[in-house]
């Protein structure tokens, strides 16, 4: 277990990374696109890397949630504020991913089986799932979609 100034640092690492370096890059970007004379033409995207844990509370979570609920209403807000430039912001929100980052986790029987039993679709996500999320945010075919979020997590948040 790291030490209490060990998890103080841990946590204002988890705000700065989710919250202030996610808020800084969309500013520039959204700054360097509002420049564009043809802005309103060509359209712009922002998509913020959110998680199923922005829509949901959890057991010693707090901090990731709390980050992550900024990130939500981070979304939100830039949604509207941008919308009249052309530029739409979203967010995507997924559930636990399957990646070797996340695999020791997996390895503890019971923490599987608790998180596996919280996804009503029974399985973790994949790149792809995220990727294509991601693809569909950025696309023509989402034009109409601005100042939302959208979560690929097998179900865990309609519960």
């Amino acid at each position: 277990k790291p030490s209490s100034a060990a998890s103080d640092v841990y946590k204002r690492q988890v705000v700065k990374i989710n919250t202030m370096a996610t808020f800084n890059i969309a500013q520039l970007c959204s700054l360097k696109m509002i420049e564009l004379k043809n802005r309103k033409k060509v359209g712009g995207v922002i998509i913020n890397m959110s998680s199923q844990m922005g829509h949901v509370g959890a057991p010693n979570r707090t901090v990731y949630c709390a980050s992550k609920h900024a990130i939500e209403g981070l979304t939100k807000a830039m949604g509207v504020e941008l919308a009249h430039h052309g530029i739409r912001v979203n967010s995507v929100g997924p559930t636990f991913i399957e990646t070797p980052l996340s695999k020791p986790f997996f390895e503890d029987e019971s923490f599987a089986k608790d998180t596996l039993g919280r996804i009503p679709m029974g399985k973790l996500g994949s790149v792809e799932d995220v990727a294509d999320a991601v693809v569909y945010l950025a696309s023509p075919a989402s034009g109409m979609v601005t100042g939302s979020s959208l979560v690929v997590d097998g179900g865990w948040t309609a519960r």
